[in-house]
């Protein structure tokens, strides 16, 4: 069953800082402060529309801002009004998104008492010289130390990473994912970096101290990435800012597009096949893949299936079950009734 956040956003809450690249209105789309009775408008608006048995097994979700942050008269409020479906069953827990200097032991009593299940940190990087470049206001080993906390809390923990930061570089990205790696958190998200106006990164990228990353190279390193957190078991439950108006009209630079996701699994796989047809004579192809996976071995527009041909590969895609997300078998057909 597809698992389902209702997300509640709170731009900026509890922050005390203004990271780089940071403006949370634009990419949530909202500038109102969340409440306790807009936290109940959307959870019944989810169970007026969802299926029972899928609302039952998704969390409500505060995103935006630094949760743990906020007074904590707020958080109790907000989470209060949360626990109240929780423990009707109408969900399955509460998620939040914080700092990593956002978590002590007192904290996470307070989670705990008020139904959190879940807890995601914006470690953003494990490199603290791109921390410090990026104005995030903590290093990495207090990632470390808020990882480990939670983890004796028994909260499920998740980890945000970005890449293409002001200072960074693909190697010090391939590392802070290597670091992640090592602290085992069930989830990941991928956050190429996104240049919005106003943002102190769009003052750097006019003066010409900043230049972000492109959709391309993104993507490759997405790719990367991707296959190095399935390597090491890791969940990897978001690529990319989510499809946005806001975010489209407000960007200035960067790797945005909407289906960023799509794009590098596209990668992964006609990577996957080039190799295992690295070295064999032009020809008819078959490449069987799993059934979630043909239109991204396909490519959008069917641009892998073009590629290939370019380089004298004419390949036809079909789908087997069993097959892992970034399976390739290879068939050579001898007469192919497959069309390409």
């Amino acid at each position: 069953m597809k698992h389902i956040n209702v997300a509640l956003f709170a731009p900026h809450a509890g922050c005390p800082h203004q990271c780089s690249f940071c403006d949370q209105r634009t990419i949530s789309g909202q500038v109102t402060p969340l409440t306790p009775a807009a936290v109940h408008a959307a959870a019944r608006k989810a169970l007026a529309t969802l299926p029972a048995e899928t609302a039952a097994a998704g969390e409500l979700a505060f995103f935006g801002g630094s949760f743990t942050l906020l007074p904590q008269a707020e958080q109790i409020a907000l989470l209060e009004a949360a626990h109240s479906y929780i423990k009707e069953g109408c969900f399955r827990g509460i998620r939040i998104s914080t700092r990593p200097d956002g978590i002590d032991p007192a904290v996470c009593a307070l989670l705990q008492r008020c139904g959190v299940t879940a807890v995601e940190l914006g470690a953003q990087s494990m490199d603290d010289r791109v921390l410090a470049l990026n104005r995030r206001g903590h290093t990495a080993a207090q990632t470390v130390q808020a990882h480990a906390l939670l983890r004796q809390c028994g909260f499920e923990t998740g980890l945000q990473m970005m890449t293409g930061l002001y200072g960074s570089t693909d190697a010090d990205s391939r590392a802070t994912a290597q670091a992640i790696c090592a602290l085992q958190p069930d989830t990941v998200r991928i956050y190429p970096t996104v240049v919005l106006a106003g943002t102190p990164l769009a003052a750097l990228m006019q003066a010409g101290q900043f230049q972000p990353q492109g959709l391309a190279d993104a993507v490759a390193l997405c790719a990367e990435l991707l296959q190095l957190f399935d390597a090491a078991g890791i969940r990897v439950i978001r690529v990319g800012l989510h499809a946005s108006r806001d975010v489209e009209t407000r960007m200035r630079g960067g790797a945005y597009h909407p289906a960023l996701r799509e794009l590098a699994e596209s990668r992964i796989l006609l990577d996957r096949a080039r190799e295992q047809l690295a070295g064999l004579p032009a020809g008819r192809y078959t490449l069987t893949v799993a059934p979630g996976s043909r239109s991204k071995m396909t490519g959008q527009r069917r641009c892998n299936l073009q590629t290939l041909a370019a380089e004298g590969w004419h390949c036809a895609v079909q789908t087997r079950d069993g097959l892992g997300s970034y399976d390739v078998l290879l068939t050579q057909n001898e007469i192919s009734d497959i069309r390409c």
